[in-house]
Formats: structure tokens, sequence, C-alpha cells
């Protein structure tokens, strides 16, 4: 129960970094990810990708954006 009190801090962070990456807003950066099921990525395996780097949760989202019709790469 308590890695749990730290998923949403660790998405944001993962979103931020998504929009730093491709210089978007963190709003616009939100709706892509929320779109093309990167946040639910992020929820349903928080417990593998918080183990990893930011940059290593960012360029998995890329990917399961593009696998979900996301152009951003």
């Amino acid at each position: 129960m308590m890695a749990n009190k730290y998923k949403i801090p660790y998405i944001n962070a993962c979103i931020r970094a998504f929009a730093a990456r491709f210089a978007l807003s963190v709003q616009s950066a939100f709706r892509y990810l929320y779109r093309f099921q990167g946040i639910a990525f992020l929820d349903k395996f928080y417990e593998v990708e918080h183990l990893q780097s930011i940059d290593d949760a960012v360029d998995d989202l890329i990917i399961v954006c593009q696998k979900n019709g996301g152009l951003l790469a």
C-alpha cells in the first residue's frame, strides 16, 4: 500500500518529462498520453516502470503511444 502513495507523483513526473522531451505544455502532454493509453500504461505497470529512470519511462511511453496510434517519436 505504501508504494501507491508515490504513484500519482511518479505519473506526474513522467508526464512532465514527456512534455519537456517534445516541447509540449503539460496539459497537451497529458491529453496525448491519455488518448494513446500512456497514462493507463503507467498506472498498470507502475510496479515495474518506477524502478527505471524517468527517461526510460518516457521511451516506453513513446512506444506504447505509437502502438496505439500516436505519432510523436
